[in-house]
């Protein structure tokens, strides 16, 4: 069995999903991000399919950067500029190659959470 990653995107201030929130996926070559994938989470607040799926699954340190600020200015909840949270980039690393991570965020407009889920 081959390992997946999955997010999930919860909307804390409104008890919602958070649709249409820009998701992207960086693996850290040392200290230089690479780009490996860019979704949109559905109505459900997830991806329409794993942000890594298995045949690109490998160990190694990687960043997902939620458009969190984006995503405030669209649902009505942004305040004024600068935005407390705008890009909200959480760095964690996958050391068991056959396991799926979910690494899903807890977001409002003043504070984030995340933690690995299963």
């Amino acid at each position: 069995m081959a390992g997946f990653l999955t997010t999930h995107v919860l909307d804390t201030a409104r008890g919602l999903p958070a649709a249409g929130l820009e998701v992207v996926l960086y693996r850290l070559d040392g200290d230089t991000p690479v780009e490996l994938a860019r979704m949109t989470t559905n109505a459900d607040g997830r991806t329409d399919s794993p942000i890594l799926p298995q045949d690109r699954f490998a160990t190694g340190t990687y960043e997902l950067r939620f458009a969190a600020g984006d995503y405030l200015r669209a649902s009505g909840q942004a305040g004024a500029d600068p935005l407390f949270l705008d890009m909200v980039p959480i760095r964690f690393g996958i050391s068991d190659p056959d396991s799926h991570y979910h690494v899903p965020l807890l977001l409002s407009p003043f504070g984030f959470s995340t933690y690995r889920g299963s």
